[in-house]
């Protein structure tokens, strides 16, 4: 299978040419030239399987130039070894009213373990199969989990450096504290003063600015990266979905070839967007519901067809979802329209005037598959106090944002489709937040004594990960201004 840029201007590339190359040289998102197609024989194939088998099938459908062996062994490091902390990787928990797909049980405790410990597999391999001899150099803008979770999944992989940018105040104190614990020779953590936008923007500028990589070029070494840009970051979140309905058809929640939904706190549309992938490959989904905290930018885009970032940026409790430019959506205006040219335009007024507007047609289609909501701090924290009250069960703050939305889909549509809610971080991430929301104190203590707190009210453990960041020492404390993100990824190079 080849892949081609949103854009139109990149030619056809082989997956590993694109996983290495992450971005598109005109500034597109590669995408699969067509979507391969599953059925109910090949879901019932995946019931007896682990997780990694699981993924391996999957991924074979659409990375057909890595060979079942290469795949067997990236899923296999991937996520072997211990990494995480449960043997289904991504279990299904079922509450009063929906189930929940728990996506944080690898080693940083967010969903982006489940792309971020596989993408290094796929890119050290795809450097092998391509006998590309410069040094990879991975730029990564993150809100919070990405950067922590590429990171660690990075961390002292031969032929590869990764330097994540996050916004200054931006992330929870634990989201900050595991990224400049990190330790790694080939890894760099820097701050942009700035929100998530100016670094996801600063980092796309400098994949694009032909002079400058240029000059990465002439030592040897060339970009590419770890955000859901990446389809070889995004592929391996298509694996969930369809491992999730196959538990779920094997544990008796629903018969074969019934149809379910999903609720996905969405940010950078990514996660959602693996999602679309799954349904229009075969898999039975009636609904995705794309769950917005109060930077609802999608949420209006849903609603009105009208993509526009010009409005108030919110620092949240969900800092993960505190996005207003939401890369992946390109890959689904693709999709919806076959158009590499619309697409650009489009893509262009956004970079120029800060919107666009798609048609009520589009919109239309698009309101088929998708149905958008948003929730603020308040109702928030709300959901968290009453999902514990009635389940005993504590979630994060963007998993309460996406069950608040959910709620409210069933509630003004009627829809008796079985609920998944999607669950992308562990409620230890952001503690203070969900402790307050459960009615305990949290004045006068500090990240860890609010650990504790919470542990003495969760059946989960504290995860190790976030248990150790006490006695780890901060290694990483530079800061840049927007502007001179360059200038740090030189000094990075030069090992400055």
């Amino acid at each position: 299978m080849k892949y081609f840029s949103t854009r139109g201007d990149a030619g056809r590339l082989d997956s590993a040419e694109a996983i290495l190359k992450g971005l598109a040289p005109d500034g597109g998102l590669f995408v699969p030239e067509q979507l391969p197609k599953i059925d109910a024989d090949f879901l019932a194939s995946l019931a007896p399987l682990s997780y990694e088998e699981r993924a391996a099938k999957v991924l074979g459908l659409y990375l057909t130039d890595y060979t079942a062996d290469e795949l067997k062994g990236c899923v296999t490091r991937a996520y072997g070894g211990g990494k995480f902390d449960c043997g289904k990787r991504a279990p299904v928990v079922h509450l009063t009213d929906a189930s929940v797909l728990e996506l944080w049980h690898g080693p940083t405790s967010a969903f982006k373990d489940m792309a971020l410990q596989l993408l290094p597999q796929l890119m050290s391999t795809a450097l092998r199969k391509t006998g590309v001899t410069d040094t990879v150099l991975i730029l990564v803008a993150t809100s919070g989990d990405t950067g922590k979770a590429a990171l660690e999944g990075f961390r002292d992989v031969p032929q590869i450096k990764i330097m994540v940018f996050y916004p200054d105040g931006g992330v929870s104190r634990i989201q900050r504290l595991q990224m400049c614990t990190q330790e790694g020779a080939n890894v760099n953590v820097t701050a942009v003063r700035g929100n998530f936008d100016d670094a996801q923007s600063g980092v796309k500028e400098i994949f694009s600015d032909e002079a400058f990589n240029k000059k990465l070029k002439e030592g040897e070494v060339r970009l590419s990266s770890a955000n859901s840009i990446n389809w070889g970051r995004l592929v391996p979140q298509i694996v969930y979905y369809i491992s999730a309905y196959v538990d779920l058809v094997a544990d008796g929640t629903i018969k074969a070839g019934e149809e379910i939904n999903f609720t996905v706190p969405t940010g950078n549309f990514g996660d959602i967007l693996a999602g679309f992938y799954a349904k229009e490959m075969g898999l039975p989904v009636h609904k995705l519901v794309c769950a917005s905290n109060a930077n609802n930018v999608l949420t209006d885009f849903l609603r009105t067809g009208v993509y526009d970032r010009n409005r108030d940026f919110f620092k949240t409790i969900t800092p993960s979802m505190d996005i207003l430019i939401s890369s992946n959506l390109e890959r689904l205006l693709y999709h919806m329209t076959g158009d590499t040219a619309t697409v650009a335009g489009w893509m262009q007024q956004l970079a120029s005037t800060g919107r666009y507007d798609i048609g009520q047609d589009l919109l239309t289609k698009i309101q088929e598959v998708f149905w958008g909501d948003w929730a603020d701090d308040a109702a928030t924290k709300a959901t968290i106090k009453d999902v514990y009250e009635k389940n005993h069960y504590v979630c994060d703050t963007h998993t309460a944002v996406a069950y608040t939305v959910a709620r409210r889909y069933q509630e003004q549509t009627g829809d008796g489709h079985h609920m998944v809610v999607v669950s992308t971080a562990s409620p230890y991430k952001f503690n203070g937040s969900v402790l307050e929301a459960i009615g305990a104190a949290t004045e006068g203590k500090d990240e860890f004594d609010l650990l504790d707190e919470l542990a003495a009210r969760n059946d989960n453990p504290i995860p190790a990960g976030l248990a150790s960041l006490k006695t780890k020492p901060v290694i990483h404390q530079k800061t840049c201004e927007k502007n001179t993100m360059r200038d740090a990824v030189m000094a990075f190079i030069a090992n400055k």
